[in-house]
């Protein structure tokens, strides 16, 4: 009898377990956007060796539909009624802008101790979950589909590339410090391609 009844506690032990693994299991992340507007499975990306990057952190959402400038000058402040993926965005790209500029850099791997244009832009959109590895300008002239978008738009040419998320300008060059940062003001768009995803 006894015997019988720690057979059973033994196998309830058993149950209770794996209902607790199932139920604590991570769910799966959303797939990316791939650079031709599907849908794909996300891919690990090398980094750079010894590379750790900063955590996540942005403050918290700003009233309306346009990102705010912080005090800081290099924090953007999401708009409270954007969607997740332009928040993410925001966030990832919140994390680079104390780097330096370096051409070539974050091609390697999304980390990356400095970043070129198209290196930063593509760090944004792998935060937003649109872009399974880092693209070059030109490659970026292939990203999701012709015209700007709602909320998210790339400018691209053979030579440079920024992004506009959420009405405020990522980008490496302008006045003030080189590298990627949130620039305020606007700038010229001739010879630009115009790309966005679909929905974004």
């Amino acid at each position: 009898m006894r015997a019988q009844m720690h057979g059973r506690t033994t196998i309830r032990i058993a149950l209770l377990a794996l209902t607790i693994v199932a139920t604590t299991a991570a769910p799966a992340a959303a797939a990316p956007v791939s650079a031709k507007g599907g849908f794909q499975m996300p891919r690990t990306v090398p980094s750079d060796p010894g590379v750790t990057q900063p955590p996540v952190w942005s403050p918290p959402p700003a009233p309306g539909a346009v990102a705010l400038l912080s005090a800081d000058g290099r924090t953007a402040i999401a708009p409270a009624s954007a969607p997740a993926p332009v928040k993410a965005a925001i966030a990832a790209a919140n994390r680079i802008t104390r780097t330096p500029y370096r051409w070539g850099g974050g091609h390697r791997g999304f980390a990356s101790r400095a970043y070129d244009c198209s290196g930063a832009v593509s760090y944004a959109l792998h935060g937003g979950g649109l872009l399974q590895s880092p693209l070059d300008s030109r490659g970026l002239m292939r990203w999701g589909v012709a015209g700007p978008g709602a909320w998210i738009t790339v400018y691209t040419s053979p030579r440079h590339a920024f992004a506009v998320i959420a009405g405020l300008r990522f980008d490496t060059s302008g006045p003030g410090e080189s590298g990627p940062r949130w620039r305020p003001f606007a700038r010229g768009i001739a010879g630009f391609k115009v790309r966005h995803v679909p929905g974004l």
